[in-house]
């Protein structure tokens, strides 16, 4: 059979149709009925937080409707349903729906179906709650009609001063709220009017709102329509703040110059001034013709709802609104001053700022539909409350009042008050103490808490870290209870002071950085004063932190006598402002000896301000147990100096660190730091000490000594006793030079350190030094010619060659043993070129004495087969007196003013 395509392709299209139609209209469970009397009805949400607004209706008995909702996001949030709008009944209510608000809605639409089980019946308040911080964002209360709607927006937390209402008339059907209005029209990215016209009664609601400072203003108005390019002079606006107390307020006036306002001496007033300044009073309100509806300051966001009439029964003041026509009008924002002696009102200040950010003008219609508004104002600073700073020399005064403008409503009854203020914002620095003087009764107990709630986290089933406080920290007025608070470095930047018995008592702690020195129990300028070095033991670590006195781009400190061979710490911020700290291990002088180390920093903190660069870690004294790695040797024993070297630069980089990464100015010698003292000493730079000690040595050593040694045995031919008396003299002198270069360093070095190997070779080959002119004031007398050698004049011919030999030979050792220290102590490179003089100087040494030995044995050869048959000079030392003897220098010097000279003849052996 054959099908036309066309005609099976029309036939697919109308099955997948009529599948369609049949899924779409399947019925997938009971529909939900419209039984309760809550069905249909209408309200806007009053906004308590995070600046609600928006309309709820309810569809039918399992579900309702949201429309033009705003919101700023929250942690938390859902849909919460309670039987009375009070404290205790909110936070004992419950969730009505799995639908999450967590996030920021403009102008969103949406439906939310019921939990099961959950009936309107059962809600009298329809809240939008943050589970985190149990805060109401905004509700509803729900009327089924038979009653009559209450006549004010009622709030969960009254706040007088930051939610004030002077009346507002209502009725069922949508509510009217104070936040909500029927026009809005952005001013600036930061300030909003919003408006609903009542034409038939001659009046216009506008309500102002702007992301400010509590202490600024609002100003809108009408300009004048005879106004030429200066619309605001002649203009007549509305200002609206709040006062010191917290109070909003709006004044009318008028503006006749671009000035605060003054008032002259005839009494006449010129600039921006209230109505009533010009007239000198308003004893009827004819004058001052705005009035105050409502007025909030909520999240960063002040906002004032007043009234005006349309048409003033002021007309020099006021300028009537045609509502059917475009009209300039006029705006501004700035800081306001306060009354004083000589103003008793409010004053607006010069606005400033470019035009249309801080002040403009537009053409507006208020009778046209307008809605700007998309989304809530979002504020950068969204904490007004008053401020506590800490004094370690003051206590903080903890008291019961009433809440009148709790940041986190709803909120009970009574908080708790600091000196004297509705629960401020503590503010507390690491290292200093706060005292805390407890007068909140017998069924308050402060205590400082991780948990934002409080009232004993453990009874939620949740974990909390207490600071301080508990049970014991309550108190009354005539004996009120002392609690002592030293928040330290690892004190979160965030905790909460609360009563142990009551949640949501109070508020939030604030600990910031205080100065590094109250932070730390110790700290020493390191050398040229140009870094401070601040440190904290604990049992197994210690905490450390290092700041640099000038600007740099960088900050090291390292643990060693120099650069070289030590263990560095480097803070630095990068191009984005993140702070680093980096370990490394630094064996040689360029950037490719810089060796990064896995040392298990903690506690990492590194900041810039200023230019100046602050770092903070915590180390473990001893790193690891893995002797196979660099870092494990970096151990700290607190009970021996630590020698800290410092660094500064314009730039780090933890990756392809190359030579213009590398510091641009050092310190000259290191600090030996008392870890356990909390104090600390110069480290002495010895290098000049030490080459002093290194020459005396190198002249005993390299010169005398083996000179001397050079003259006993190969000037014994030269006539008469010199070449004794240039051993004697030459030996004499380097044991003197000797002695004193070892006293001259161990008075440097503050005592004798026998760990080294230089120290080992240098004393004992002094002890050999030593020992050799002892042993020369024992020398046995040598027998006649002809006798026997006694075996004690050997013995001491043995140990005088073996000892003076062994002396030289330890002492060349110590020398360069000496050369090595030198480098490994400071890094100084010129040591390898000094190494090789040293040993160019013995090699030339050597090369000396293997000639000298040559002509010796030579000459000796000459002497036994020689050309005559006798010769001149000793062949030995003549033993017949004593060498050491001072009479015999005498004796020699009676021979030679004799002038007679001794002839030794001896028979040649053939």
């Amino acid at each position: 059979m054959n099908c036309n395509p066309l005609i099976i392709l029309g036939l697919g299209f109308f099955l997948f149709n009529n599948f369609l139609f049949f899924v779409s209209n399947a019925d997938t469970g009971p529909s939900c009925p419209k039984t309760s009397p809550f069905v249909g009805f209408e309200s806007k949400f009053t906004m308590v937080r995070h600046q609600v607004r928006g309309f709820l209706t309810i569809v039918d008995d399992c579900s309702f409707r949201v429309s033009q909702f705003d919101m700023l996001s929250g942690s938390d949030v859902h849909f919460w349903g309670s039987i009375a709008p009070d404290f205790d009944n909110f936070t004992n209510g419950f969730m009505i729906s799995d639908y999450k608000l967590n996030e920021t809605y403009k102008n969103a639409s949406f439906s939310v179906k019921l939990s099961r089980n959950v009936t309107w019946d059962r809600i009298q308040v329809l809240s939008i709650c943050d589970l985190l911080t149990e805060s109401d964002f905004g509700h509803v209360i729900l009327s089924n009609g038979s009653d009559l709607a209450p006549t004010s927006s009622p709030d969960l937390a009254p706040s007088p001063a930051s939610n004030y209402s002077m009346g507002e008339e209502g009725k069922f059907g949508p509510f009217r709220v104070p936040t909500m209005f029927d026009n809005c029209k952005v001013l600036s990215n930061d300030y909003r009017i919003r408006w609903s016209l009542s034409a038939e009664r001659d009046f216009i609601d506008i309500g102002l709102e702007a992301a400010i400072a509590i202490q600024n203003y609002m100003a809108f108005g009408w300009a004048d329509p005879k106004a030429n390019s200066e619309v605001m002079i002649g203009g007549d606006v509305a200002v609206a703040g709040f006062t010191e107390e917290g109070m909003p307020f709006v004044d009318d006036f008028y503006i006749t110059k671009y000035s605060e306002c003054t008032i002259n001496k005839d009494g006449s007033a010129h600039g921006v001034c209230p109505d009533t300044i010009y007239e000198g009073s308003d004893p009827v309100g004819l004058v001052n013709n705005t009035k105050l509806i409502y007025g909030h300051r909520k999240d960063g966001v002040s906002f004032i709802r007043y009234r005006r009439p349309m048409v003033s029964v002021d007309t020099k003041y006021d300028l009537p609104v045609n509502y059917t026509e475009n009209m300039t009008v006029i705006w501004a924002l700035g800081l306001m001053r306060p009354p004083d002696t000589f103003r008793p009102y409010y004053s607006p200040q010069n606005h400033g700022g470019p035009m249309s950010v801080t002040y403009g003008h537009l053409v507006l219609n208020v009778s046209e539909q307008v809605n700007e508004c998309l989304g809530p104002l979002d504020a950068a600073n969204k904490e007004d409350q008053d401020l506590v700073i800490a004094d370690a020399n003051k206590p903080l005064v903890v008291t019961t009042g009433p809440a009148v403008h709790y940041p986190n409503p709803p909120n009970p009854s009574k908080v708790l008050y600091i000196n004297k203020k509705e629960a401020p914002v503590l503010k507390v620095e690491r290292g200093v103490p706060v005292r805390f003087s407890v007068q909140a009764g017998h069924d308050v107990a402060l205590y400082i808490t991780s948990d934002l709630i409080g009232g004993n986290a453990t009874l939620r089933n949740k974990t909390e870290t207490i600071y301080a406080g508990g049970p014991e920290a309550e108190g009354v007025l005539a004996s009120p209870m002392e609690l002592i608070w030293e928040p330290d470095r690892n004190t979160p930047d965030q905790v909460y002071y609360q009563s142990l018995y009551q949640k949501k008592m109070g508020w939030r702690v604030q600990v910031v950085d205080g100065g590094l020195s109250d932070m730390y129990n110790n700290s020493v300028l390191l050398d040229d004063q140009q870094v401070t070095f601040f440190w904290t033991l604990s049992k197994d670590s210690i905490s450390i932190a290092a700041r640099g006195e000038k600007k740099s781009g960088y900050i090291a400190i390292g643990f060693g006598i120099g650069m070289v061979n030590s263990y560095a710490y480097v803070g630095w911020v990068d191009d984005t402002g993140k702070g680093h700290v980096n370990s490394y291990w630094i064996d040689g002088r360029d950037a490719s000896r810089v060796h990064p180390t896995n040392e298990n920093l903690t506690n990492i903190r590194c900041k810039s301000e200023n230019g100046i660069i602050t770092f903070e870690f915590i180390r473990p004294l001893k790193p690891c147990s893995h002797n196979d790695r660099v870092e494990c040797k970096n151990i700290i024993d607190p009970t021996t100096p630590l020698k800290v070297i410092w660094a500064l630069g314009t730039k780090w980089s933890d990756e392809h660190l190359n030579e213009k990464n590398m510091h641009s100015e050092t310190s000259h010698r290191a600090i030996r730091v008392l870890l356990m003292g909390g104090s600390a000493e110069a480290e002495q730079d010895l290098r000049p000490v030490l080459a002093v000690h290194g020459f005396m040595m190198f002249l005993s050593w390299g010169i005398l000594l083996p000179g001397g040694i050079l003259a006993a045995r190969y000037l014994k031919h030269v006539k008469g006793d010199s070449w004794y008396q240039i051993h004697v003299s030459l030996q004499y002198s380097g044991l003197a030079i000797l002695l004193l270069g070892l006293l001259f360093a161990v008075a440097e070095l503050r005592g004798l350190n026998i760990s080294s190997a230089h120290v080992k070779f240098g004393l004992a080959a002094i002890f050999l030094a030593c020992a050799q002119p002892v042993n020369a004031s024992m020398r046995p007398k040598k027998s006649a010619n002809g006798e026997e050698v006694s075996s004690k004049r050997r013995l001491w011919e043995y140990f005088h060659f073996i000892a003076g030999r062994s002396a030289i030979i330890v002492g060349i050792a110590a020398l360069f043993s000496g050369m090595k220290h030198l480098g490994d102590r400071y890094g100084d490179e010129n040591v390898h070129g000094y190494i090789w003089a040293l040993i160019l100087w013995f090699v030339i040494g050597t090369m000396i004495v293997m000639y000298l030995e040559y002509h010796e044995k030579q000459r000796r050869r000459d002497r036994v087969f020689g050309r005559s048959n006798w010769v001149l000079g000793n062949l030995e030392e003549d033993d017949s007196s004593d060498l050491l003897n001072p009479a015999r220098a005498s004796s020699q010097k009676d021979k030679q003013h004799s002038g007679l000279m001794e002839v030794q003849l001896e028979p040649l052996n053939r």
